[in-house]
C-alpha cells in the first residue's frame, strides 16, 4: 500500500466537510459532502463559501446570516461553534460545526463539518417541525390563546416556523399559507431595498434582540404601524432561530400624530398671539415714550422735568419687561436665529457700561477691564451679545448697593478660523446663597431666590434664563461662582466668533461705519441736522397719535420736508405721482394695504428709494421678513430716538460722507 498524500485525506473524508482559507475561500471538499448533497467538487473548490452554498437561493442575503455569525464567533473566540440548520439540501437541514485552526494568533484555516438535523424539515400542512424548536405544551397554549399580539418563531435563516392566532388576525395569513415562507414578505419595498430585514437579524444575533417601529404589510396589501421585537433563540448554547413579537400600534401612532398637530397648532396660535400682543402693546408704548422724549426736549420747570423723567423711566422698565417675556417665548419655541454680522466687542461692552452708569447708586463703582488684543475682524450676532452682557450687568447693578461691579473681557482660545471670548461680571452685592447642586436653578425661567411679597429687588426672573439660552446659541457656556473677596457674585460666559478672512483696510473702515453703537448721539444729531434741510421723507403710519409723535420727532431732527400717509395704498399712489423722496419710513401693519404689499408694489414699479420698516412686531424672523419683501432696514417700535437718528443718517448719507468734518460716527446695521 502506497503512502497517502495528506492533501487527499480531506477529499477522502467520509464526514461532509468543507475546508476554508482564512478569507472563507473553499480549499477542500470531502467526498462525504458531495455524496450527501449530490453536487460536484467543481461547485465548491475556489469559491467563496457563501456563494457556493447560497447563490442559488432568492434569499441569499438572509440564508448566509447564521453561518457568517457562527464563523465570526469561532474566529474571535478560537473555539468551535455550531451553526444550527445553516444549510438546506434537497429538503433536509444541515448544521455545521465551525472549527478554527490557528497557530498562536494567526488563523490558518476553518473546517466546517456538516451534520444532518435529526428532525428534518417536513412540510406537513405547511408547518416546519423541528425538534430543536419544540415548545412546552403550557407555553404553546398561552401563545395560541393570545389574539392581540402576533407571536411566531423563525428558523435561523428567517423562514416562518410557527404561527399563532394573533398573527392570523393581525397579518391576515392562515397557517397553511405562511409557514415555510420568509418573514421579509411583511416589509415594504423601501425597507427591502434598504436591507432592513437582514440588518435586523444581524443585529439580533450580535446583541441578542432588536426592536423597531415601522410600517408592516398584511396579506391584503394594507399597512399598519408595528412595534416589532425579535429575539435570538438558543438551546444548549446553540442558536436555533428567532422569536418575533409584533404589536399593532396604528391607533397609538395616530393619537401621537394628533397630539403633534395639536401642539404645532398651539405653538402657531401662541406665536400669533405674541405677535398680536407685541403689536398692540408696543404701538401705544411708542406713542407714550416718544411723546415723553419730545416733552423732555421742551423747557420744563424742575417739578415737571422730574415727573416726565419718572414717566420715561417707568415706560422703559415696562418695555424691558415686555421684551423679556417676548424673548423668553421666542427662545422657548426655538424661533430665534443668530445673525452673522461684524462684531466689535470693545464697542458693545463699553456701550453697556455707559448705559448702566446713569442708573447706578453713587456708592457703587463701575469698572471695565478690556485687553488691547480684542479682535475686530470677527462675525457673530452683536445684538444678542449685547443682550447677554446687558442682562448680566443689569443683574449685578441691581443687587449691588455698595462696592463695585467689574466687567472683564479676554480671549481664551484663538485659531485661524475664529476665537472664544470670555466675559466675567464680578460684583460685591448681596450674593447668591445657593449650593452647587442648585446652581442650574438660576437659569430656570421665572426663578427668583426671594419669593416673598415684600422682597426688596423686583424683576421677572427671566434675565439669566434668556442670557443662558442666548449663550448656548453662540456655542458658549455660562457659569456662576461666589465672589470670595469679600462677598457678592461672579457670573461668566463664553461666546465663539468666526474671523473675517481677507478684509481690506477700506472695507474695514466701511464695516466699522455700520456697527452697532448707541454713543455719539450729539455727533449724530449734528450731522443729521446738517443734511436734513435738503432731504424729503415719506412716512406711512396709520395710528394718529403715532403720526403726530413721529412728525414731531423728525422735525426735531431738522427734517422739515416730511409727508405723512395713513396706509400703503396712499404711499404707492403718492410715489407714482412724484419720486423725489430720499427715504421712506414704512409701518408694517396698516389697513387697506400693509407695508409689505406696498413695498412689493413699489419695487415692481422700479422705485429704489431706501425703505425702512417700522413695526411693533418684534418676534423672530420679522427683520428677515422685512428684508425679503424688499425693505432695506428695520426698526422696532417703540422707536428708540438715538437709533432712529442713526437709521436716518445711515440712509440719508453715504459712508464716505460720515467722516467728513465731525469725525467718524458708527451706525447701526
Amino acid at each position: 500500500m502506497g503512502d497517502v498524500d495528506t492533501n487527499d485525506i480531506w477529499d477522502l473524508y467520509p464526514v461532509p466537510t468543507l475546508v476554508l482559507s482564512p478569507t472563507c475561500i473553499i480549499q477542500k471538499v470531502s467526498d462525504g459532502l458531495l455524496d450527501a448533497w449530490k453536487r460536484e467538487r467543481v461547485d465548491f473548490v475556489g469559491q467563496d463559501v457563501y456563494t457556493a452554498l447560497y447563490s442559488s437561493s432568492p434569499l441569499e442575503r438572509f440564508d448566509r446570516i447564521p453561518l457568517a455569525r457562527a464563523i465570526q464567533i469561532a474566529v474571535e473566540s478560537k473555539k468551535s461553534q455550531v451553526c444550527y440548520a445553516g444549510y438546506n439540501a434537497h429538503g433536509s437541514s444541515w448544521s455545521a460545526r465551525v472549527v478554527p485552526i490557528s497557530r498562536k494568533d494567526q488563523l490558518l484555516s476553518l473546517v466546517l463539518e456538516w451534520e444532518l438535523v435529526t428532525g428534518s424539515l417536513t412540510n406537513v400542512v405547511g408547518e416546519v417541525t423541528q425538534n430543536m424548536l419544540s415548545v412546552d405544551e403550557t407555553l404553546r397554549l398561552l401563545i395560541q390563546s393570545v389574539k392581540d399580539y402576533a407571536i411566531f418563531l423563525l428558523d435561523t435563516r428567517g423562514y416562518v416556523a410557527t404561527w399563532n392566532p394573533g398573527a392570523e388576525v393581525l397579518k391576515g395569513y392562515e397557517r397553511g399559507e405562511i409557514i415555510g415562507t420568509h418573514f421579509s414578505r411583511f416589509y415594504g419595498e423601501e425597507d427591502l431595498q434598504g436591507g432592513k430585514p437582514e440588518r435586523e437579524l444581524e443585529i439580533c444575533l450580535r446583541e441578542g434582540r432588536v426592536e423597531d417601529e415601522g410600517w408592516r404589510y398584511r396579506k391584503d396589501g394594507s399597512r399598519f404601524w408595528a412595534n416589532v421585537v425579535i429575539t435570538a433563540v438558543y438551546r444548549n448554547g446553540i442558536h436555533v432561530g428567532f422569536g418575533k413579537v409584533t404589536r399593532d400600534l396604528t391607533e397609538r401612532r395616530d393619537a401621537q400624530l394628533r397630539l403633534v398637530e395639536a401642539y404645532e397648532e398651539s405653538a402657531k396660535l401662541k406665536n400669533d398671539f405674541l405677535a398680536s400682543m407685541s403689536h398692540e402693546i408696543r404701538t401705544p408704548m411708542h406713542g407714550m415714550l416718544s411723546a415723553c422724549a419730545l416733552l423732555l426736549d421742551t423747557p420744563l420747570n424742575e417739578n415737571q422735568r422730574e415727573m416726565a423723567d419718572l414717566i420715561a423711566e417707568s415706560g422703559q422698565i415696562l418695555l424691558q419687561v415686555i421684551n423679556s417675556i417676548l424673548d423668553y417665548s421666542k427662545l422657548a419655541s426655538g424661533n430665534v436665529s443668530m445673525s452673522q454680522l461684524p462684531v466689535d466687542i470693545e464697542n458693545i461692552v463699553s456701550s453697556v457700561i455707559r448705559n448702566v452708569q446713569v442708573r447706578m447708586r453713587p456708592e457703587v463703582k463701575l469698572k471695565l477691564d478690556l485687553p488691547d488684543n480684542l479682535p475686530t475682524s470677527i462675525v457673530g450676532d452683536p445684538l444678542r451679545l449685547r443682550q447677554v452682557v446687558q442682562n448680566i450687568v443689569d443683574n449685578a447693578v441691581k443687587f449691588t448697593e455698595e462696592g463695585s461691579v467689574t466687567v472683564k473681557t479676554s480671549i481664551v482660545a484663538e485659531d485661524a478660523s475664529g476665537c472664544t471670548v470670555l466675559t466675567t461680571i464680578t460684583d460685591t452685592g448681596i450674593g447668591v446663597k445657593i449650593d452647587n447642586a442648585a446652581v442650574q436653578d438660576l437659569y430656570k425661567p421665572f426663578f427668583q431666590l426671594d419669593q416673598s411679597t415684600n422682597k426688596r429687588f423686583q424683576g421677572t426672573g427671566l434675565g439669566l434664563s434668556i442670557a443662558k439660552s442666548l449663550v448656548d446659541l453662540m456655542n458658549g457656556d455660562m457659569g456662576f461662582r461666589p465672589n470670595p473677596d469679600p462677598h457678592g457674585s461672579i457670573f461668566w460666559f463664553t461666546a465663539k466668533f468666526k474671523k473675517i478672512v481677507g478684509t481690506s483696510p477700506k472695507e474695514e473702515g466701511h464695516r466699522r461705519a455700520h456697527e452697532l453703537s448707541y454713543e455719539d448721539s450729539n455727533t449724530v444729531i449734528k450731522q443729521l441736522r446738517g443734511i436734513a434741510p435738503n432731504k424729503r421723507i415719506l412716512a406711512a403710519e396709520d395710528n394718529l397719535i403715532n403720526q403726530k409723535v413721529l412728525l414731531r420727532l423728525l422735525r426735531s431732527f431738522g427734517l422739515a420736508e416730511v409727508d405723512m400717509v395713513s396706509n400703503g395704498a396712499e404711499a404707492v399712489s403718492l410715489l407714482n405721482s412724484r419720486n423725489d423722496y430720499d427715504m421712506i419710513l414704512m409701518d408694517v401693519s396698516m389697513p387697506i394695504m400693509d407695508g409689505f404689499e406696498a413695498t412689493s408694489k413699489l419695487r415692481r414699479n422700479g422705485v429704489q428709494i431706501p425703505i425702512v420698516a417700522m413695526t411693533a412686531y418684534a418676534l423672530a424672523g420679522d427683520m428677515e421678513r422685512c428684508l425679503e419683501r424688499g425693505m432695506d432696514d428695520y426698526i422696532a417700535k417703540p422707536l428708540n430716538r438715538d437709533l432712529l437718528m442713526q437709521k436716518l443718517l445711515k440712509w440719508l448719507s453715504t459712508p464716505e460722507k460720515l467722516s467728513d468734518g465731525l469725525g467718524t460716527v458708527t451706525l447701526s446695521p
